[in-house]
């Protein structure tokens, strides 16, 4: 049986002065690009910039829309009720897509960020918000999820094309959510240990969870955080292991 998946990242998360990972580098491994829209990092220029660079290597552009925590870098959960979560998103994804417009491309998916992304694990109403916020932006746009959340069946729900989503650098707790930054457990530091529980995820359908228990998992899409120090380093072995496993790298849509 063939195997195909799209690998991505969150980029563009550089700001003003400060520079945040390897973003041009790692293009070079990636399929998708989730480009930060200027709340929880990111701003005008490097938009810019990334859009640019994405569309130069064919990498798939998409809107990573956050909460407006510059400081907290998106992360701090907020009380936002879901009138106030669709203009943030209709907002931030506005600003992305243009870029991509005047860079003669076209945005090809949207992925929430952080907090914002941890609330559609659970919740109905945040997520509805946005999949609504992303239909009325452009049906066409593919909605990006963690796999077997409230987002991925509110995106299908409102008549998206959902990306069911897993991570490279993540752990997961048994009821398939990801284990909590707050939490010693929570990240996969070894890159080689990253690779093997993604090639098991795309082909077995399996990730094993924190208790040592597996749960079932739909991965359409490979996240990896391009903030990460060993991002560059996950991206190359990701890239070069999925090949060699014959499972090809296409961005979501092709």
């Amino acid at each position: 049986m063939a195997h195909h998946v799209d690998l991505n990242s969150d980029l563009g998360e550089s700001f003003g002065a400060y520079t945040i990972g390897q973003d041009d580098l790692v293009m070079n491994y990636i399929s998708s690009a989730n480009i930060a829209c200027g709340y929880h990092a990111g701003d005008h220029n490097v938009i810019q910039h990334t859009v640019k660079k994405a569309t130069e290597k064919n990498v798939g552009l998409g809107a990573h829309p956050g909460l407006q925590d510059l400081i907290g870098f998106g992360r701090r959960p907020m009380k936002m009720d879901p009138e106030e979560v669709y203009n943030l998103v209709v907002y931030q994804v506005g600003a992305v897509e243009t870029f991509a417009k005047i860079n003669g491309n076209r945005l090809n998916h949207v992925k929430p960020h952080g907090a914002l992304y941890n609330m559609t694990d659970k919740s109905q109403e945040i997520s509805q918000a946005i999949a609504e916020a992303v239909y009325a932006i452009n049906p066409g746009l593919i909605l990006f999820g963690l796999a077997g959340s409230e987002l991925v069946h509110m995106g299908r729900k409102t008549g998206l094309t959902v990306a069911e989503e897993v991570f490279a650098d993540r752990t997961y707790q048994p009821d398939g959510s990801l284990t909590s930054r707050t939490l010693k457990n929570a990240m996969v530091e070894d890159a080689d240990e990253a690779v093997h529980r993604v090639i098991r995820m795309v082909k077995d359908g399996k990730v094993e969870a924190v208790d040592g228990s597996d749960i079932a998992i739909q991965a359409d899409t490979i996240c990896i955080h391009g903030d990460e120090p060993k991002s560059l380093e996950f991206a190359k072995k990701l890239s070069k292991e999925l090949i060699a496993q014959g499972i090809s790298i296409e961005k979501v849509g092709e």
